[in-house]
């Protein structure tokens, strides 16, 4: 039995059901192909890629449209094959404008002829699966959408990572989508678990689940082979996030401001690593992604999702919403996105969309009464509460000298604030002020 560690910190959101009931039993539904997609040419951290394709054109599925730009950036392919009928913006779930291609489908799913699949995997060197993952557009699927490849490419590292941490703990409430894909694709999973490990260098994987997954957790250990473990983890937000994953499971800390190669680990999301199988075995790049569709849902639903999509004809195909939406999510309901619109195009790190009537709203604030509940349950170990008396007097140095910079925006101290104050939002705010002076 490996042994875990309990991170400091953290809350039980149970007061709002979990949410994970209506759909962690349901099968993967593959949605609909729409009649056009909308493929934004930012949909991963680091520059945007650069459009390679005009309108008019015809492309095929799996296509490069948006060529990456710099070293922290990544492909973007078509999700349908068709015709380019708009070169033009688009808004996304983060309420910018970026780039995007319109194609229009074809029905015909007509695979490009870069799109081979690999007649010996076993073959591939740690360099030749770097680039495979970079030229499939891979990015993390668990909400940060980092390019895989960088993650894969431990070449220049010094100390070398000895240990690949695997996310599949999905702590959020609500959100099934890693759960079901661990279900149903053991094997696809531990392929790509094993095919990290060789770009890697790695001789050791740890996947971690949170132990109210028991189906997932038992389809990975059939499916395992000789040096990967599956730990089962108890159940607490923020157990999925990258610093607390690694300690959970190895009980080394990361540094505030450092990266988990600093402890010799690199982390991948479950689903990040079924994509990684798809593009190494079948040369398959990024188009598709699961998502978890909940809430005042008719229908509550995975769905097996073209990149490009747009959110509406998806929620009509899940039946539509019910009545007393006053509220919609993009992400969970602890670190996602409120959004104005059902107009937006699924994108790469679109894990999952929320529809919440009065309990989705946040109660009017009242005072602080200096109960400490924020700066026990932060699991970055911040001051929550002097944070926010900062930023609300417009004092954003004093925010960042407390450590405003290192809050990983989980929402844990909000949610334990018995005065419903703002407190993730204000530092936010505190850091969008702090980058902004740097750029």
């Amino acid at each position: 039995m490996a042994t875990t560690q309990a991170f400091s910190g953290g809350i039980h959101p149970h007061e709002i059901g979990n949410g994970k009931a209506s759909t962690c039993a349901a099968p993967i539904v593959n949605a609909a192909a729409p009649a056009k997609v909308t493929i934004a040419l930012s949909q991963h951290a680091g520059a945007p890629a650069k459009c390679c394709v005009k309108v008019g054109d015809t492309v095929n599925l799996g296509q490069v449209i948006g060529e990456a730009q710099g070293f922290i950036s990544a492909p973007v392919h078509a999700s349908v094959s068709g015709k380019v009928i708009a070169v033009t913006t688009c808004t996304v779930a983060a309420g910018r404008a970026v780039p995007a291609v319109v194609i229009e489908n074809d029905y015909e799913d007509r695979w490009d002829e870069s799109v081979r699949p690999c007649e010996n995997v076993d073959a591939l060197t740690p360099e030749e699966i770097v680039s495979i993952a970079r030229n499939a557009g891979i990015v993390g699927l668990g909400g940060a959408a980092f390019p895989t490849f960088v993650k894969l490419d431990t070449s220049k590292l010094d100390p070398k990572p000895d240990t690949l941490v695997v996310n599949g703990a999905e702590c959020e409430p609500y959100l099934t989508s890693d759960d079901r894909l661990m279900i149903e694709s053991a094997a696809q999973i531990i392929d790509g678990i094993r095919i990290a490990m060789k770009a890697t260098g790695v001789k050791l994987a740890k996947i971690g689940i949170e132990d109210n997954k028991p189906e997932a957790i038992s389809a990975l250990k059939a499916a395992a082979t000789e040096g990967i473990e599956v730990v089962a983890l108890p159940v607490m937000y923020p157990q999925g996030g990258e610093k607390m994953l690694i300690y959970a499971l190895t009980g080394r800390k990361v540094p505030n401001g450092a990266l988990p190669s600093a402890v010799k680990c690199v982390v991948l999301n479950v689903s990040t690593c079924a994509a990684l199988s798809a593009a190494v075995r079948e040369g398959k790049p990024l188009v598709e992604r699961v998502v978890t569709f909940a809430g005042r849902v008719a229908n509550p639903c995975n769905f097996r999702v073209r990149i490009g999509t747009n959110l509406m004809d998806l929620v009509d195909q899940a039946g539509g919403l019910t009545e007393g939406v006053r509220k919609l999510v993009i992400g969970g309901p602890m670190m996602g996105m409120s959004v104005p619109s059902l107009n937006l195009p699924i994108t790469k790190n679109f894990g999952g969309f929320l529809a919440f009537g009065d309990e989705g709203l946040s109660d009017e604030e009242s005072p602080c009464i200096r109960c400490g509940r924020c700066i026990r349950t932060c699991p970055m170990g911040l001051m929550p509460a002097k944070i926010d008396a900062m930023v609300r007097h417009d004092d954003y140095d004093g925010a960042i000298a407390l450590g405003a910079m290192n809050c990983m925006e989980c929402g844990a101290c909000t949610y334990a604030c018995p005065a419903k104050r703002q407190l993730t939002q204000s530092c936010r705010v505190a850091k969008a002020i702090a980058r902004s002076k740097k750029s």
